[in-house]
């Protein structure tokens, strides 16, 4: 179903009480999305069976340090690079190479998805809480999303990452709502798990119908 096929969502009844006093949604996999297809290129081209970088570079070891923030994008494209070369006998240059598509690869924001948080916004409150890099602001800024809500908790700039209980609770905190009374919206079952044992109502985001679905309660 396209964004054109979707039904408007009628206007709440102001006089229904809130099912929840703020949304807090993440950003990769619910509201940006990335182009790989220059990374799938290089990597058939290094005969590397599809997903091998992101394999690496997304494993906790490699990945985590950035996201808490206590490495930035050349440290993590060399550690990319070494994880190529242990894993998969490639060259340091060639891995390298494969790093920095996979860091600069092209991306986009879903405009049904960003349309949604728009239209809750007028309602309650609504944060990003994100597993991100460093430049966080840079890509939001990107994306044209700067503006879009009214909190954006990184986990590179907190020292914190989701599952981390006290990323919610932080996130929460920032916003003046009680965590009972969030809406906590991810792509990953335990960040949602971690949410929904913080007292939050939690939603495993599949597609913009589950963030629909959700906030109908809020919109009407």
């Amino acid at each position: 179903m396209t964004a054109a096929q979707i039904p408007a969502i009628r206007p709440a009844d102001p006089t229904a009480p809130r099912p929840f006093d703020a949304v807090l949604t993440d950003l990769d996999g619910v509201i940006r999305f990335y182009d790989m297809s220059d990374v799938a290129e290089l990597e058939r081209a290094a005969g590397l069976p599809d997903g091998a970088t992101a394999e690496v570079a997304f494993a906790p070891e490699t990945d985590l340090p950035l996201m808490l923030g206590r490495i930035g994008k050349d440290q993590w494209v060399e550690s990319i690079a070494a994880g190529l070369a242990e894993r998969q006998g490639l060259a340091l240059d060639r891995g390298r190479e494969l790093g920095l598509a996979l860091a600069d690869s092209k991306f986009w924001a879903d405009q049904t998805v960003v349309d949604l948080l728009r239209r809750a916004r007028a309602h309650v409150p609504v944060s990003i809480v994100t597993n991100a890099t460093p430049w966080l602001d840079d890509d939001l800024a990107l994306l044209g999303l700067t503006g879009l809500v009214d909190d954006v908790v990184g986990s590179a700039a907190l020292g914190l990452a989701k599952p981390d209980r006290r990323i919610y609770e932080r996130a929460a905190e920032r916003l003046g709502v009680d965590m009972t009374r969030c809406l906590f919206v991810d792509d990953r079952q335990e960040n949602v798990d971690a949410a929904v044992a913080l007292g939050m109502t939690g939603v495993r985001f599949g597609s913009a119908e589950d963030l629909r679905a959700a906030l109908a309660p809020l919109l009407g």
